[in-house]
């Protein structure tokens, strides 16, 4: 008898899409299965937020520009494709960040940790927060075990815990940068659950840090452990890893892995509706064709995502979901003439100081692969949830905008070689109080309606790069199981 091929379709193109593609490429192949594997992504390219610029010796990230080393399904994947070797961490030497206070930039005091002070003599010397402030966030400190139930905003939260200063000045621009979100309006379930874990265990944010200190040794030491069991070479002593030729050295070799399997890759191929047919699922493209599959792995955005699963099944966990739009600035500029001083790895920029900036990396001093000998290169951010303006100033606006902060914050006033400007609309997702719930009440929905559907990627949480890997992994896997 011949063995039937099956057909299986993977919506979107970006990191989720591309891993859970490629692993289920790969069981199909050591299996012996015949798999009619293929892509759709409704760009012109492939990567979706990953994106580097190479030229004239720079690595510029356009997206996202780098992961945590510690989360260990991308080294898996580096090594899976071959990569570990281009593996690089950030500079040992650049460890210090600043947060802009009234125009002046402050470092951060030592021993901060998600914002939690841990240092208490380090914390009072700051000129961050003042002297009440302090005081209320050492009150954290007096709160016993608690029994508190149920999804909040980050922002009540940590109000809570340490007073509304230490949320504007220190919290906000630490942790709402992952999401340029506002933290008021962000869930603490779904964002930062470890907070909730320490006040259920030890009441005070403080104590359940300190405590967690040598469990994170001892958890950074196993992921060094396992990292080196991985890894067929060794690996950067780094917190934040990236590759030597940019993120996108990982999804080139992706497609690469994937065309070699066999598997069709389609770009502008923007799927307009998805239904039960014979053979399992049909897709209508906006080209006008249509492509059959007994499987199909959704890997969209939540809009996307939502459009296309709204006849079949209840999608208001989806739509809840708001996203905001942020732009990178990036500027390159030679030494000679470069008149600030990169003495770390860039700051940050409270909501409240008024500036275009949101933050700056020092990219030149943070990743010395990325400029060439003589050569500096600064990135900067723009927008964030309830301010977005930034974003939609011309190019000629935006840099006259991002220039004044620099010379203003760091005495910049040197001439960039050149400016590149990325755009990213609705590329930040803002997960709402009760997403998590709501988010598991869809996915049991979709599995009752449409069997043999599945969706993951960034609107079920996590938007770091190891997260969607390991999202991609897993669906494959769930997948693979339904073949």
């Amino acid at each position: 008898m011949t063995r039937r091929t099956h057909k299986v379709a993977v919506l979107g193109g970006g990191i989720t899409g591309l891993s859970a593609a490629f692993y289920l490429a790969r069981q199909a192949a050591a299996s012996g299965e015949r798999l009619e594997l293929t892509v759709l992504e409704g760009s012109r390219r492939l990567g979706g937020r990953i994106h580097t610029l190479r030229r004239d010796g720079f690595v510029i990230e356009r997206g996202p520009d780098s992961f945590l080393g510690r989360k260990l399904p991308m080294i898996r994947l580096a090594e899976d494709l071959g990569l570990t070797g281009e593996l690089t961490g950030t500079n040992p030497g650049a460890k210090k960040t600043y947060i802009s206070r009234n125009g002046q930039l402050h470092p951060m005091p030592e021993g901060l940790v998600l914002g939690v002070p841990t240092d208490t003599d380090a914390f009072m010397r700051t000129g961050l927060v003042s002297e009440e402030g302090k005081l209320r966030a050492l009150e954290d400190r007096e709160i016993v075990p608690g029994t508190s139930k149920g999804d909040e905003s980050v922002g009540a939260f940590l109000e809570r815990h340490m007073g509304a200063e230490m949320v504007t000045r220190i919290f906000e621009p630490l942790l709402a940068g992952i999401y340029a979100g506002d933290l008021y309006g962000l869930s603490l379930q779904a964002t930062f659950p470890q907070f909730k874990e320490m006040e259920r265990v030890f009441g005070s944010l403080i104590a359940g840090t300190i405590d967690g200190r040598e469990k994170q040794q001892a958890q950074a030491a196993a992921a060094r452990e396992a990292q080196a069991a991985i890894a067929s070479t060794p690996l950067p002593a780094s917190v934040f890893l990236t590759f030597k030729n940019g993120l996108s050295s990982v999804i080139e070799a992706l497609e690469e892995k994937l065309k070699a399997y066999g598997c069709e890759i389609r770009l502008d191929a923007r799927v307009q509706s998805l239904d039960k047919s014979a053979e399992g699922h049909r897709l209508l493209l906006s080209d006008g064709s249509a492509l059959d599959a007994d499987q199909v792995l959704i890997a969209l955005p939540a809009v996307a995502m939502a459009e296309l699963l709204a006849p079949h099944a209840d999608v208001s966990a989806l739509e809840r979901i708001r996203y905001v739009s942020v732009a990178n600035v990036v500027l390159g500029y030679d030494a000679a003439s470069f008149d600030g001083e990169l003495d770390g790895s860039g700051f940050l920029v409270p909501r409240g100081e008024g500036r275009t900036i949101t933050a700056s990396t020092w990219t030149s001093a943070k990743w010395l692969h990325t400029a060439p000998e003589g050569k500096r290169l600064i990135r900067c951010y723009v927008g964030r949830a309830g301010d977005e303006a930034g974003v939609a100033l011309s190019d000629e606006a935006m840099t006259e905008a991002v220039r004044l902060d620099l010379r203003e914050l760091m005495g910049v006033a040197a001439e960039p070689e050149f400016v590149e400007i990325t755009r990213l609309r609705d590329s930040m997702p803002q997960y709402p109080v009760g997403h998590t719930e709501a988010i598991a009440a869809f996915q049991a929905g979709l599995s009752a309606a449409l069997p043999g559907v599945i969706a993951c990627g960034v609107p079920f949480g996590g938007v770091g790069l190891p997260d969607c890997v390991a999202q991609g992994k897993l669906a494959a896997e769930s997948l693979w199981k339904q073949l």
